[in-house]
């Protein structure tokens, strides 16, 4: 059974750590300083003490710095005591050269609040697989620099993280891929639909997942959890073949989830209901379980926090309601 860290409260340190993107590429402009300044202050707000990794403002060709220099900002903040949560920078595409350098019993040994989206997505899986840690797929430190359109956010990384309580995952009201990082000003919020019922059921069972192709750099590594029986999160900026080619790939493995929850594309994937619809009609695997789309998850906003590791309890019928838990 996976370990839940303890949970945050206001006065905590949080770390802010850069495993793949660092800052000076979020304050590429007038904006980005503001924002970047911004993000601190929101987390501020609720408490938090924001402190930050020794190299995250270095920068290479590629808008990290070298792996040896981002495992050690990791393994400072899972080891100092003070230290009760640690969030990412932003994504970005090289966190899984990490992934053999990590020390998983510091780890193990230090469960703390992990959270991060996107290309983090292989440190969310590889600290589940070897660690047996609990981490959170939401917002990374960037994300709260949206000045508006940042509620439910917030709301949802308080909930998850600041308390303990069984919670009931609600749709925003709105929604939006718009580029605010860049224009703060012109915004385009879009009402959200909610969630869909792809496929009606019921299950209880661990969540596991992400970006699904980030996830699917994992396969035939030591680094993926046990997908066979779980819930699967998963969701992408991919078009539809990409996001149907990837997929069958891992179920080729021969897993077999428990449920699929599928996030919300950006308008760029053109990823509809429809395509969903027959992806999941020509999988055998996905026949008999819920299946659910539409979640504030991954690469639009709003950004829901969920635990990867954790139980949820998915009840798909006419509406769909997923139970945090």
């Amino acid at each position: 059974m996976a370990d839940l860290p303890p949970l945050l409260q206001p006065g905590d340190e949080l770390r802010v750590i850069a495993p793949s993107r660092t800052w000076p590429c979020l304050k590429g402009s007038r904006v980005g300083i503001e924002s970047a300044a911004l993000a601190v202050e929101r987390l501020e707000s609720l408490g938090l003490n924001v402190t930050f990794g020794e190299h995250i403002e270095e920068r290479d060709a590629q808008d990290s710095t070298t792996i040896e220099h981002r495992v050690a900002d990791l393994h400072a903040a899972f080891a100092d005591p003070k230290v009760r949560g640690i969030i990412t920078v932003i994504g970005g595409f090289n966190a899984n050269q990490l992934l053999d350098s990590i020390d998983y019993d510091l780890v193990r040994a230090n469960p703390t609040v992990f959270c991060g989206y996107s290309d983090i997505t292989v440190l969310n899986a590889a600290f589940l697989a070897k660690a047996d840690l609990v981490t959170f797929y939401g917002p990374h430190i960037s994300t709260f620099g949206m000045r508006d359109g940042i509620d439910y956010t917030l709301d949802s990384f308080q909930r998850a993280l600041f308390a303990r309580d069984p919670f009931t995952l609600r749709p925003s009201s709105h929604w939006s891929d718009d580029l605010w990082f860049l224009d703060q000003d012109t915004r385009e919020h879009i009402p959200n639909p909610g969630l869909r019922v792809i496929n009606p059921g019921s299950a209880d069972a661990p969540l596991i997942g992400g970006h699904l192709s980030t996830l699917h750099l994992l396969q035939g590594t030591p680094y993926l959890p046990d997908l066979d029986g779980a819930a699967w999160l998963i969701e992408d900026t991919a078009g539809p073949d990409e996001f149907e080619r990837v997929l069958q790939s891992i179920l080729h493995s021969g897993v077999e989830p428990a449920a699929l929850l599928v996030g919300r594309a950006p308008k760029s994937a053109t990823i509809s209901d429809e395509d969903l619809r027959r992806i999941v009609s020509l999988q055998p695997q996905l026949q008999g379980i819920p299946v659910v789309s539409g979640l504030d998850v991954g690469h639009t906003t709003p950004h829901a926090c969920l635990p990867i590791g954790g139980r949820v309890r998915i009840e798909a019928v006419a509406e769909a309601a997923i139970r945090i838990g």
